[in-house]
């Protein structure tokens, strides 16, 4: 569901509450509430202060707003692996996808599925349809590509629109400090605000949503984050859907380039209700082999490179 997306967002974009209370305090969330393999948190340090959190809120929001838009010009491989729930989970679906930044959008090309490469005859007709379509959107006169374009603004400013309200909805704890992969980071609880009101449907979803963010104290970059949904989640009154209390949305950053952090690993774990039916999905999705290829421009240099070489190395040999 679409509205998952703004749950990640959450995670991205939660620390730029921090300018809130700086002292240290327990969590409001119950023993083993969260997940079970978040590094330890070592609650004796001592907390920033109310100026330096300012501060660093304010650098926060700027690699972010840098981080979002280096994701529109990077290439990666992204592995996706869905499952059921409970104790013995069975794989539903294993498959590893090469994601290109096209302009307006992503393209998502098959590599593998349930472990068995694509044929290359399927790949290759998949990069001659990329081409078409980075041809396209290099063509600003292309009514496909000012549509795209147009779409993709919209996405633009519904997002940063969405972080304005993620910087009123929450308030702050500082939790205490933390490792991730080596990374020193200060650790942060975020809890909505009562007197908060929400303007439509994603930010909605932020009165429900409490979160946990590791953030790393040389950059001040996202290293970790995870958002839990408490309350049930209703979309159009209940009659077009609804997210039940107890998902979870985490998320792992790493820097991919230099000042560039973007998502590693994402998992979803919840359950709801799409009109009269019900569903769940237990997923995750590992990044990897990010490669900036710039616009779309720039991109179908690169893909035509491959093509008149005749060789991926996204395939297996």
């Amino acid at each position: 569901m679409r509205v998952l997306k703004p749950l990640a967002v959450v995670l991205a974009f939660a620390a730029v509450t921090l300018w809130g209370s700086p002292g240290p305090a327990r969590s409001t969330l119950g023993e083993g509430e969260w997940a079970g393999d978040d590094p330890p948190i070592d609650s004796q340090g001592t907390p920033p202060s109310a100026e330096e959190i300012r501060e660093r809120a304010d650098q926060f929001v700027a690699n972010q707003h840098k981080d979002d838009l280096a994701l529109e010009q990077y290439e990666r491989v992204e592995h996706h692996v869905d499952r059921t729930a409970g104790s013995s989970p069975r794989t539903l679906e294993d498959r590893v996808y090469r994601l290109v930044p096209t302009g307006g959008g992503t393209a998502k090309v098959l590599l593998r599925e349930d472990g068995k490469s694509v044929d290359a005859v399927t790949y290759r007709r998949e990069i001659e349809n990329l081409k078409d379509m980075l041809q396209a959107m290099a063509n600003t006169n292309d009514s496909r590509a000012k549509a795209a374009y147009a779409k993709r603004q919209k996405r633009d400013n519904d997002r940063a629109e969405f972080v304005d309200a993620a910087k009123e909805a929450f308030s702050i704890k500082w939790l205490g400090t933390s490792t991730v992969r080596g990374r020193a980071c200060d650790v942060f609880e975020l809890d909505p605000k009562p007197d908060f009101h929400p303007h439509g449907l994603f930010q909605d979803a932020l009165v429900h949503v409490t979160a946990r963010v590791w953030v790393d104290r040389a950059t001040v970059q996202m290293a970790r984050g995870e958002a839990h949904i408490m309350s049930d989640v209703s979309f159009g009154g209940g009659i077009l859907g609804k997210l039940y209390r107890g998902g979870v949305v985490s998320m792992n950053q790493s820097e991919v380039a230099s000042g560039i952090w973007l998502p590693m690993h994402i998992q979803y774990d919840f359950a709801g209700r799409k009109f009269l039916f019900s569903f769940e999905q237990h997923q995750t999705i590992d990044a990897s082999r990010y490669r900036r290829v710039g616009p779309a421009g720039e991109a179908l240099l690169l893909v035509e490179g491959e093509l008149a070489n005749g060789q991926s190395s996204f395939l297996d040999p």
